[in-house]
């Protein structure tokens, strides 16, 4: 998956922004006092969308034969599944006489972490008046069906060596002979990365008294000349010969080595609108000449109309093969998934329709229902043993005073709930038996989300956690809730903050740090990284982007940056097997 992380980020200058969800809208405005913002601003729709891609291998085992006097001719097809429409993306050769067949073909398909990817396969006994028939010009309904399998690709992706093996099954689902099994491999280009340390001289100044505070932004350029940020230094605070922590740029954002890039110099502003102080047009092959050539490049004026006297250099450009998310997921490591759901009075009373509680007869979901349904449809298949802590917070609980943070299955020693039909029917049966009350603390969930983490950390290095908080409304507590998080950012966390109903969100802005220094505690201390991701539901209802793709796009990143700068390294094949079961710290009575 990759992203893009300083090489040092323990400490120092804070980044602008995090993660590659650049917007391609952000160059609009550039020095000219207009919207622009931080490389990470969300632009719904114009998203650099990551991906990995994926080669896919077949094979079967103890097919029906269909034929008399031979044994069957099997071709394997396999089909995406799109809002409940197929769409065919492959088929194999025609392996003559065999029920144990071995295909060649492969199919390729682009894996993408923050969306479930149903896919379909079908094997055919194909007649032997159709063998020389072109595959693709094949009627599949006059070949012998021999069964079909379902799965999602994270299945396939999560198993130790990337092999996943289904029974056949007829077209009504019932039970037919036979296996299929499909293998999935990363292609050699989606490990590839570039480690990059830049440093400009002669900047001009922005800034009547004092210097500049310059970063650098990185795009791709698409065909129609779109720029699409992938990339950014830190601030460099006063400084017009700055020095940048490293870069690492993966093959994934910049495509090729001769595709064009745009880099760009900002005068950091808190406000995110960032001054234009010059930009440039390169590719990664002609920076690596330019590292070749200790040459420097000029900075032009906005739209290149001026050659500027600031100068950009690389002290380092290195291509590296790395570990990549899959990597680590398919040698047994986990995502963890926790959530939190507010229960605060501001929702409104359940029992009326306007209410962001709301349970509608018909059976369609609220806004809380939708979250908690989304992210955990595609987190669940990264937890082994799906049990799953959930709480609630901001209600009064039976027999008891308001509680900032109590488990949503009513135990007193458990937080855990089975299956994503256990958080639901949690939700449910809570809605029914507290009272919605206040204030809105975040600082007690995340605190004990931090607690099973760091719990997690002495007891194993294979788990990574990810905390849901759904919420209406503006927190009470930002100071705790940012010293909750700055503590929490050390540890293998990250939480992801969804935004329901039409409240002022701008608070929630502040902890996700894409829009501007990273958080800070109340004692000074600053948060190694970013761990939070926030999105109101609003803004991107409707849109070609989902909630839970905009919420779940900077996950892998996270886990890698997190992995990576703590030197944890996928487990060896000979190792990679299925970890003792964890179970989270019994809660402090």
């Amino acid at each position: 998956m990759g992203g893009c992380f300083s090489g040092d980020v323990r400490g120092g200058m804070e980044a602008v922004g995090g993660g590659a969800r650049g917007a391609a809208a952000a160059v609009q405005g550039q020095g000219q006092g207009g919207p622009n913002e931080a490389v990470d601003h969300f632009f719904q729709g114009q998203a650099l969308r990551l991906y990995t891609p994926l080669e896919l291998s077949f094979s079967a085992s103890k097919l029906r034969n269909m034929d008399a006097l031979s044994k069957s001719d099997p071709m394997l097809v396999v089909y995406t599944k799109m809002d409940g429409r197929l769409e065919e993306i492959g088929r194999t050769e025609v392996i003559l006489n065999s029920l144990e067949p071995l295909w060649i073909t492969k199919a390729m398909i682009n894996y993408q972490f923050e969306i479930v990817q149903p896919l379909v396969f079908r094997i055919y006994d194909v007649d032997t008046k159709y063998h020389n028939t072109p595959l693709k010009m094949l009627n599949l309904a006059q070949q012998d069906f021999l069964g079909e399998a379902f799965c999602n690709l994270s299945e396939i992706v999560t198993k130790f060596n990337h092999s996943l093996t289904l029974n056949l099954r007829n077209g009504s689902g019932h039970a037919l002979q036979g296996t299929v099994t499909v293998h999935a491999e990363e292609t050699a280009s989606s490990r590839m990365a570039v480690d990059m340390q830049f440093h400009c001289l002669n900047l001009d100044n922005k800034d009547t008294f004092s210097k500049s505070d310059p970063f650098l932004r990185v795009s791709r350029l698409s065909e129609s000349a779109v720029a699409i940020p992938i990339c950014k230094t830190e601030v460099i605070k006063n400084n017009l010969n700055p020095i940048w922590r490293p870069i690492t740029l993966t093959s994934q954002q910049y495509s090729s080595k001769d595709d064009p890039l745009l880099v760009e110099c900002f005068d950091f502003d808190a406000s995110g609108n960032h001054e234009l102080i010059g930009s440039l047009q390169t590719t990664i092959a002609q920076l690596e000449n330019l590292y070749n050539s200790k040459a420097g490049a000029n900075f032009y004026s906005h739209k290149g109309q001026k050659k500027l006297k600031g100068q950009l250099f690389l002290d380092k450009f290195q291509e590296k093969v790395q570990h990549t998310f899959l990597d680590y997921i398919s040698s047994g490591f986990e995502l963890n998934f926790m959530v939190a759901v507010d229960f605060t009075a501001s929702n409104g009373d359940p029992r009326v329709p306007q209410s962001l509680h709301y349970i509608d007869p018909s059976g369609r979901p609220n806004s809380y229902q939708q979250a908690i349904l989304g992210v955990s449809e595609v987190l669940q298949f990264y937890d082994n043993d799906r049990r799953f802590p959930a709480w609630g917070f901001g209600a009064k609980i039976p027999r008891g005073s308001v509680s900032h943070c109590f488990n949503l299955n009513a135990s007193t020693n458990d937080c855990e709930v089975v299956g994503v039909e256990g958080i639901m029917s949690a939700y449910s049966s809570t809605l029914y038996s507290v009272s919605l009350a206040g204030p809105t603390l975040f600082g007690p969930v995340i605190s004990k989300a931090a607690e099973i983490a760091s719990h997690s950390v002495q007891y194993a290095n294979n788990k990574y956690f990810v905390l849901l908080i759904i919420t209406d409304g503006v927190i009470t507590d930002q100071q705790e809730t940012k010293d909750s998080i700055v503590r929490a950012s050390d540890l293998p966390l990250s939480i992801l903050i969804v935004g329901v109903g039409n409240a002022d969100f701008t608070q929630m802005r502040i902890l996700d740090a894409d829009f501007g220094k990273r958080l800070e505690s109340s004692t000074g201390r600053v948060a190694t990284r970013d761990i939070v991701q926030f999105v109101p539901m609003r803004e991107v209802q409707g849109g070609q982007v989902t909630v839970v793709q905009s919420l779940l796009e900077e996950l892998p990143g996270q886990f890698l940056e997190y992995m990576r700068t703590r030197d944890i390294k996928p487990r060896p094949p000979q190792h990679a097997s299925a970890p003792p079961a964890y179970h989270p710290p019994p809660p402090q009575l």
